[in-house]
């Protein structure tokens, strides 16, 4: 696989993460086609491998879904604009520190905006577990099982 092809997979998969915070867009199957796509490509056992891993991980993902509140935000009040930033947070989060950071930075951006939104800490962080509860752990678990799939193919291309 050259670099272009390279390139575009990254951008695919890059595209499904942030497809995970905007309804209506199934970011985990754009994610889980670009490794498709990079793993038909590169036929290496390590490739093979991380399809056959990401393939679990976002089903796991899809498992876990009807256990999980509904992402539907215009029920619960929660604003889309509150999930969006507080998933790119946590895409951010996930590169800076490592795994754990996707959860910090979700919920972090979260009460940034809502601590931002209503003056307070005390209204911030309630609305901050309100839309926790409503809407966000959907959001959290397909982004961090999104962002484990993608951060698994960084590394096979870093030290692959």
């Amino acid at each position: 696989m050259d670099v272009w092809q390279l390139v575009l997979v990254g951008l695919v998969m890059l595209l499904g993460v942030i497809g995970v915070v905007i309804p209506g867009v199934p970011g985990p199957a754009i994610v889980w086609a670009a490794v498709v796509w990079w793993a038909l490509s590169d036929t290496t056992g390590t490739a093979w491998a991380v399809l056959i891993a990401s393939t679990a991980v976002l089903l796991l993902s899809q498992a876990l879904r009807p256990l999980l509140p509904s992402r539907r935000t215009r029920r619960t009040g929660t604003r889309r604009r509150t999930l969006l930033v507080g998933g790119l947070v946590g895409i951010v989060g996930f590169f800076v520190l490592p795994v754990v950071g996707a959860v910090v930075g979700f919920v972090g951006g979260i009460y940034v905006v809502e601590r931002i939104r209503l003056g307070s800490h005390r209204d911030g962080w309630a609305a901050t577990r309100a839309v926790m509860r409503s809407a966000g752990y959907p959001v959290l678990v397909e982004l961090f099982c999104c962002l484990l799939v993608v951060g698994a193919w960084l590394g096979v291309m870093a030290w692959g």
